[in-house]
């Protein structure tokens, strides 16, 4: 049996995954900023860490994964007044929203998803730490910063020098800092701002601290895996590194993940383009039914640390992949019962997961098991091939259901829709009345609805959504 690898961004290579505890794995995710929708960047992210989990829990471990909220920040406070409504009133908004889109992925709702606002105190806890030790200091307009340079090592695991940052990078300066490269741990108040009261004085966390602290809190001041998008390698999950071990002179995570940037076409996403799309607007595009999955489908096609490029014509792709899939199980009733992993194809599915969630050649694999149940039709080799998507949170829809999908169609009347079923069934009654004319028509009507008829043995005709 193959053992899992993960590639660590810390050391640049893969390496067995061998948890702390054994039998056991904490995850913690960075999760939303809840000012607006997510996008389908954030939904790639969220998509293959989801994936992580249950590839985990697959493999035999008991796995607490955690994935955070961050709800208070510059850019939630910007959004609230721009639109003049309180804070809470969009953070809570947002956050329902998140669940929504996270629900139509099909991602697991985390064991735990700490908001920033509810960890104040654990947060504060930890900055008086760092202040003892020596690494965070008061500045003279009442914030408190962290000492980059009196922290050793930092820079690790983005491979950044401080000397090529403080030349190269562009670093906000502030008469209060010691140095440029000091990064803020609390803000102190400001008029019509959200504010705590601390040892420091009235104010709020910096972004970086939250993740330390709700982690920390969380999974232990030492856990397995942490994960995020590629950009968050700098400065935050650096930062996250300098506060976490500064404060508890242990190491704080044992493996990186960051899943790749998803591009539009040969385009970086990016506002300024205007090509960003949020979740809900590319879902609102799809079936009601099959969009979720399908999305998702896309998402993890290619390998997590390989960037993605999005157009609609791959993701019509992807549905269509992925509508083989269930169409093989609606021909052929799969077996129920758990993954047999002796199974050569199941091995071959095992060790490309187990080689740091390789899932091109994992999808590679259910292709191919996919044309064995057509081919074979074989209950046994339908159930493995739903099982074995089932791992990784894909086929475990009713088949004639999704097919069907769920949304009105439109017969081409002036918008009006139809009743398929009661199409189906008029065509089969013309059929044996011998009236082929109207078949056809019907035939014709439903295609161009975006219908697929499909006549079987006995009589018996099947549809499904193009």
């Amino acid at each position: 049996m193959s053992s899992l690898s993960i590639h660590n961004t810390l050391t640049r290579r893969k390496e067995p995954f061998v948890p702390l505890v054994p039998g056991k794995a904490g995850i913690y995710v960075c999760g939303p900023t809840v000012y607006d929708y997510i996008h389908i960047g954030n939904a790639r992210t969220f998509s293959v860490f989801d994936l992580v989990v249950r590839w985990l829990r697959a493999s035999g471990l008991a796995v607490r994964y955690v994935r955070n909220i961050t709800d208070v920040d510059d850019k939630i406070m910007e959004r609230a007044r721009s639109r003049n409504e309180p804070i809470e009133a969009l953070t809570e908004r947002t956050v329902a929203a998140f669940a929504e889109d996270c629900a139509r992925l099909n991602l697991l709702v985390p064991d735990s998803e700490p908001r920033a606002t509810r960890y104040i105190g654990p947060m504060v806890e930890f900055i008086e730490t760092l202040e003892k030790k020596g690494l965070a200091y008061r500045g003279a307009n009442g914030d408190v910063y962290y000492s980059v340079r009196d922290f050793p090592g930092y820079g690790k695991l983005s491979r950044r020098n401080l000397d090529e940052l403080r030349s190269g990078e562009r670093v906000a300066v502030e008469a209060a800092k010691r140095d440029p490269l000091d990064f803020v741990l609390w803000k102190a108040a400001k008029p019509g701002e959200p504010s705590w009261p601390s040892v420091f004085g009235a104010g709020r966390p910096g972004w970086h601290i939250e993740c330390s602290a709700m982690s920390c809190r969380e999974l232990g001041e030492t856990f397995d895996i942490h994960g995020g998008g590629w950009d968050l390698q700098f400065p935050h999950h650096e930062n996250e590194i300098a506060q976490s071990e500064g404060a508890n002179a242990r190491p704080f995570v044992n493996y990186w993940m960051h899943s790749a940037f998803l591009n539009m076409g040969d385009e970086k996403m990016s506002k300024s383009l205007g090509n960003v799309f949020t979740a809900r607007e590319v879902l609102a595009k799809l079936d009601a039914v099959q969009g979720g999955e399908q999305l998702r489908f896309f998402l993890l096609r290619g390998h997590y640390r390989s960037e993605l490029s999005y157009t609609w014509d791959l993701l019509e792709d992807a549905g269509n992949t992925l509508r083989g899939f269930y169409t093989a199980l609606r021909e052929v009733n799969p077996e129920e019962g758990p993954v047999d992993w002796s199974h050569p194809l199941a091995k071959r599915f095992r060790d490309a997961m187990n080689d740091d969630f390789d899932t091109p050649i994992a999808f590679a694999v259910l292709h191919e098991l996919r044309g064995e149940v057509n081919r074979a039709r074989s209950p046994a080799l339908a159930g493995l091939l739903k099982a074995l998507g089932g791992t990784i949170g894909f086929l475990q829809a009713d088949p004639e259901a999704f097919l069907k999908g769920g949304v009105s169609v439109d017969a081409g009347k002036g918008g009006a829709t139809v009743d398929v079923d009661a199409l189906v069934a008029e065509r089969a009654a013309a059929k044996k009345a011998r009236d082929f004319a109207r078949a056809d028509e019907i035939r014709r009507q439903l295609d161009a609805a975006g219908i697929v008829l499909e006549d079987k043995p006995g009589g018996v005709t099947e549809w499904r959504k193009k």
